[in-house]
């Protein structure tokens, strides 16, 4: 028996079909058994300005890393960021 999926809404914005994805079930829009994987190489992921306040100290030894490593101090902290959300993540996911 094939499973009618259902139709996706019309969106007025990015944020609007961020919410709905947020808690739709997609298994009711998507046949899993279908999909072909995709690459999008030249994507840039949507960025977000945040005020993050950190101990003088700590800024200081950011950018003294930064600069042995020759790269902008804040590139270098959504490095470290990334990594450190990945490893947690991983641990996360590896202890379930």
């Amino acid at each position: 028996m094939k499973k009618r999926l259902k139709r996706i809404p019309k969106f007025k914005n990015e944020d609007e079909e961020r919410d709905f994805w947020a808690t739709a079930d997609t298994s009711e829009y998507f046949d899993w058994n279908k999909v072909e994987p995709v690459v999008f190489p030249n994507l840039k992921p949507t960025t977000k300005s945040i005020s993050l306040r950190l101990p003088e100290y700590l800024l200081a030894r950011i950018k003294e890393l930064a600069n042995a490593k020759d790269v902008p101090y804040q590139s270098l902290m959504k490095i470290f960021l990334a990594e450190r959300v990945e490893k947690e993540l991983r641990a996360k996911f590896a202890s379930r």
